[in-house]
């Protein structure tokens, strides 16, 4: 049931981003995956009517990026439909798949139907590494293949990396890899263990070597031609401001914020500027934070947001627990609160995979 007994007054938190789940459906069997995904059909879907209401009503009050995920959102058979939907409303449509769908038409469509960048998911520099963390023979190539087809029409494309014991060594290579294709950008994602990913929680890299990754992560954000970002790693924030860096990836991307004496720059997004609204139309914080926000159509989405007993949870720093509550780095950071809330059961309790101990400022 959703945590919505205490929904009150309005909650002015600017809506920056939405992950939305158009379909859990996928043609991979990756072990990370947060939906544990397969080959469907999933029932309860959103028909096109439904889908297009809910861009309608998001852009009734925000503007945010809206991100076309699953799954693989390019076996719903009105994906271009509903982005031209979205980009008419005036909101900025991106996609995240898993390249191995995109041949020369599919990429002129993705172009065409306003779409403005695509994101394509490597794990390993080549096929053997890529496709034993894909659990499908041939996903590199097919990957591969699809962003030559989005070079070809012209489409923007980054190249997202989910960071595991199994690639932690490979992230230099796997990092010129997307360089030298021509990526405008390189995510890492740090594994939270969520749905199939449970399976993989002994290959969740270690609090130190999390520290290392994103200290990593910053120094070469200077180094490289293309823009770097983490993603469910907040802990870059905390560092950036150890390091007195500032970084291309604070000037590129619009930060979140959270309220205080003043808007301020933060790490974990879900629930402040950024939510996620699932096949079947529950919103939850993040698609790794599972906590039932409120359902649409029962409730629309503008008021969930607004209203979300979780999300006024989630924007009050003086809730949060543990160390994160008493860091002194807790608005530009955060923690990750779904790797609170799988570790503990509480997504405002302490972070587990943090070495920071407040007070230290090195």
């Amino acid at each position: 049931m959703p945590d919505s007994k205490n929904d009150g007054p309005v909650l002015s938190h600017p809506l920056r981003m939405v992950a939305w789940e158009v379909t859990r459906s996928c043609n991979l069997s990756c072990l990370h995956c947060r939906a544990s995904a397969e080959k469907g059909p999933y029932p309860d879907e959103f028909d096109t009517a439904a889908c297009r209401a809910l861009l309608d009503d998001i852009a009734s009050f925000a503007s945010p990026v809206i991100i076309l995920t699953g799954g693989e959102p390019l076996l719903r058979p009105d994906l271009f439909e509903l982005a031209s939907h979205g980009t008419d409303r005036g909101l900025r449509m991106v996609l995240a798949t898993n390249g191995t769908l995109v041949d020369e038409r599919t990429a002129e469509k993705i172009r065409d139907s306003g779409i403005r960048r695509v994101s394509i998911s490597l794990d390993g520099y080549d096929a053997s590494r890529h496709d034993a963390l894909r659990a499908v023979p041939g996903a590199f190539e097919g990957a591969m293949g699809g962003i030559d087809a989005l070079r070809t029409a012209g489409v923007e494309f980054q190249v997202n990396t989910t960071v595991t014991r199994r690639n932690l060594s490979d992230l230099d290579r796997i990092l010129d890899l997307a360089v030298s294709l021509g990526a405008a950008a390189h995510h890492l994602f740090l594994l939270v263990p969520t749905g199939r990913g449970r399976e993989m929680a002994d290959e969740e890299i270690s609090p130190e070597e999390y520290e290392e990754t994103l200290r990593w992560f910053l120094d070469r954000e200077d180094r490289v031609p293309i823009e770097l970002k983490a993603t469910c790693a907040p802990h870059a924030f905390r560092i950036r401001r150890q390091l007195g860096k500032k970084g291309k990836t604070a000037a590129a991307n619009p930060p979140g914020f959270i309220r205080g004496p003043e808007l301020t720059p933060r790490g974990c997004l879900g629930g402040i500027t950024f939510c996620f609204i699932s096949h079947v139309g529950t919103v939850q914080p993040c698609g790794y934070l599972e906590v039932d926000c409120g359902r649409i159509p029962e409730r629309p989405f503008r008021e969930i947001w607004e209203r979300s007993a979780v999300f006024g949870k989630l924007r009050n720093p003086r809730l949060y627990g543990g160390k994160c509550g008493r860091c002194e780095f807790l608005r530009v950071c955060g923690g990750c609160r779904a790797r609170a809330y799988e570790a503990t059961g509480d997504y405002l309790a302490e972070e587990p995979l943090c070495v920071y101990e407040p007070g230290r400022r090195a």
